[in-house]
């Protein structure tokens, strides 16, 4: 489980969080495809657009989609809110 982080991923928009294993040398925009399809299926909705960004909830940092995970402040226990624009 070395090169997994275990964060809390909050949807504003359906008012739900959801706990999450995401790999540490993954960039950002697959991380982004892989929570949002995830949570699509457990939920029953379509959040199968792009228009998403990632804000942090403790530090206010919004990631880029180019971003590594093992190179940004994503550690275990991280709470990030996933927002639609």
């Amino acid at each position: 489980m070395n090169n997994k982080v275990l964060i809390k991923v909050t949807m504003l928009e359906l008012d739900e969080s959801f706990d999450c294993f995401i790999p540490v040398n993954e960039i950002m925009w697959r991380i982004k495809e892989l929570i949002l399809k995830s949570i699509s299926d457990i939920s029953g909705t379509n959040l199968l657009t792009n228009n998403y960004i990632i804000i942090n909830k403790d530090t206010s940092n919004i990631y880029d989609n180019n971003d590594i995970v093992i190179n940004t402040d994503i550690r275990n226990g991280t709470e990030l809110y996933f927002i639609s624009y």
